[in-house]
């Protein structure tokens, strides 16, 4: 289950991606915009303000992301559904997918589907974390072998820049792809910042695994060796967080 308060602990360092990635979208006047993964519907208003006449929509597989992005209200309509059923329609001009795809398995075959089945001269623009060989990961990986959960985190659920890349060439769009390295510089709290942080997200499948005791033992011990691997350091936790971006744009007919 996804927790909108919690996956908002950090909105302004999980937002900046975000406008990062759709400021390389070049679509003028599209007529439909998806946004694959929407969670609470915030970045999703801001597609909305940017194509004040596109139909915007939202898809998000958590009813609690869904439920808080109907509540937010605005010009954009919100869908519970599954990313690997969605099928663009013949006016999904920009699809947007932030920060989701690295859940979804056999999400490669899905780019190169909606590549495929996308209008002429349209837009895909995804970015995916890429930090899972950093030391937040690899600690979680340990400690989650030690407590017979390592089975519930998926090994290597992204590619590197270069095969995103290459998987758009082989769908015939043209490609701008790159990466970045954020330094999140997060502020010093009673626990660790990077627990808190991780929690959002990459911890949601061992606490499901985990009863109610166990997770606490777990918690403990990862906020420990995390608060060793990411010292504090001016009152804040110097935190680098890679990630991977790709805007692509279908062949004109």
């Amino acid at each position: 289950m996804w927790d909108p308060a919690v996956y908002q602990r950090f909105g302004t360092e999980r937002s900046r991606p975000f406008a990062d990635l759709t400021a390389r979208i070049a679509a003028d006047g599209p007529r439909g915009v998806v946004d694959l993964g929407c969670g609470d519907g915030e970045l999703t208003l801001m597609l909305a303000e940017r194509w004040p006449h596109a139909r915007i929509t939202g898809i998000d597989s958590s009813p609690e992301m869904i439920d808080k992005a109907v509540a937010r209200g605005g010009r954009a309509e919100f869908q519970r559904g599954d990313l690997r059923e969605w099928r663009p329609g013949p006016d999904t001009d920009v699809l947007v997918t932030n920060a989701a795809l690295q859940w979804v398995p056999g999400h490669r075959d899905l780019l190169r589907a909606w590549a495929g089945a996308l209008p002429a001269g349209a837009w895909i623009a995804m970015q995916v974390p890429g930090n899972f060989d950093a030391p937040s990961h690899r600690l979680l990986y340990e400690l989650a072998a030690r407590y017979g959960v390592r089975d519930v985190l998926r090994d290597a659920p992204v590619d590197g820049l270069t095969a995103y890349g290459e998987l758009m060439l082989e769908a015939g769009a043209t490609v701008d792809a790159w990466e970045t390295t954020y330094l999140h510089l997060l502020p010093e709290s009673a626990e660790h910042p990077v627990l808190r942080w991780m929690e959002g997200t990459a911890l949601r499948p061992v606490k499901a695994a985990l009863d109610e005791n166990a997770w606490l033992s777990f918690r403990a011990d990862l906020g420990r060796e995390l608060a060793a691997a990411y010292p504090v350091a001016h009152r804040h936790v110097a935190f680098p967080f890679r990630r991977i971006f790709v805007v692509a744009r279908t062949a004109a007919q």
